[in-house]
């Protein structure tokens, strides 16, 4: 049987189409886009859903088209998201990643002026799926593939704000570790030749390589703060025009302050982007590595996704074009 664990105090009866994804009524969630991708059917979740938590069993539980790369969504009536791991994995290491991300949206419950997921309950494998999966309420808003706030003067002091909020967040002992994004830019040398390698037919990758050499070669001189650690499109939600939600939290953890800074060249202009630069007070160096981790996260997303997720290889190369954009105007020393 999966394992309820609290439904918090959210105001349903607000609650309308979120995560920015559209309902559809196809069987299968998602195209595949990793190898050896799940496949979650409607009747799958069901079953599951009738089997540990039968008291959701009456609901409508349709799938929820999206642009993420890591679950697959599905609706329990109004007040909730069921989310399925797309890859195949060890069911031991999906429980405790489940877990992480629950301890994750707990420790951030209160801490930020948008709202986040709550986490409500752990499912146990069965009917045919063979992982942990997760339930959380649902959250207000449309995702910023869907509601572009590029040019908005309003979200851009938001994503500052929550950017702000997350970092004030005690790191209570923790730093970063491995050799992930917000760490060490040198450490993605081998990754980011791969890219390269497969990214001919797609970009300019003479002139990429060429700004990759000097990206990586930026000290690091910040502690570690508490990063959300993937603010793309897909995890930010958008109503008229603010900050209304930010969704897959399990990232959170200490890292190079400028990591979360990918948020502003994935999800602004130029004007809206210095508007989040001055909130933030950034000085050149932290802006120029918040660039940097932003290329590395694009250059992946632009060939990976190519053709089995097109919103994501298109979001990447329009954040490599907004980075291109800026290497021929001077930067501001500080704001």
């Amino acid at each position: 049987m999966g394992v309820l664990a609290r439904v918090g105090a959210v105001d349903f009866d607000t609650c309308h189409l979120g995560y920015g994804q559209r309902l559809v009524c196809a069987t299968i969630a998602h195209v595949g886009m990793h190898a050896n991708q799940l496949s979650v059917t409607i009747q799958t979740v069901r079953e599951l859903v009738g089997e540990q938590f039968s008291g959701w069993a009456s609901q409508p539980i349709p799938p929820v088209r999206s642009e993420g790369t890591v679950n697959a969504i599905f609706r329990i009536g109004d007040r909730l998201a069921a989310r399925f791991p797309l890859q195949p994995g060890d069911i031991e290491a999906t429980r405790r990643w489940l877990l992480r991300e629950a301890d994750a949206a707990c420790e951030l419950q209160g801490r930020t002026r948008v709202p986040v997921p709550e986490p409500v309950a752990i499912g146990e494998p069965g009917a045919g799926y063979p992982l942990p999966w997760s339930v959380q309420t649902w959250l207000p808003g449309t995702t910023a593939t869907v509601q572009d706030p590029a040019a908005s003067q309003g979200f851009a002091p938001d994503l500052a704000e929550f950017i702000g909020e997350v970092r004030a967040i005690d790191v209570a002992g923790r730093r970063f570790v491995g050799r992930g994004r917000g760490g060490d830019l040198r450490d993605h040398a081998e990754w980011m030749a791969t890219c390269f390698d497969r990214s001919g037919d797609l970009v300019d990758v003479a002139r990429l390589r060429r700004l990759w050499g000097r990206l990586r070669e930026l000290p690091r001189t910040a502690t570690d703060v508490m990063t959300h650690g993937d603010l793309t499109p897909g995890n930010v939600l958008v109503s008229d025009g603010r900050l209304a939600g930010v969704v897959d939290v399990g990232g959170l953890g200490p890292a190079d302050p400028a990591l979360d800074l990918v948020g502003a060249w994935h999800l602004l202009d130029a004007g809206p982007r210095e508007l989040l630069r001055a909130g933030l007070r950034c000085d050149r160096l932290e802006w120029e590595r918040g660039k940097a981790w932003a290329f590395d996260q694009s250059m992946g997303a632009v060939w990976y996704y190519a053709e089995s997720n097109p919103p994501m290889s298109r979001m990447g190369q329009r954040t490599i074009d907004r980075i291109l954009d800026t290497e021929n105007r001077p930067l501001s020393a500080t704001h």
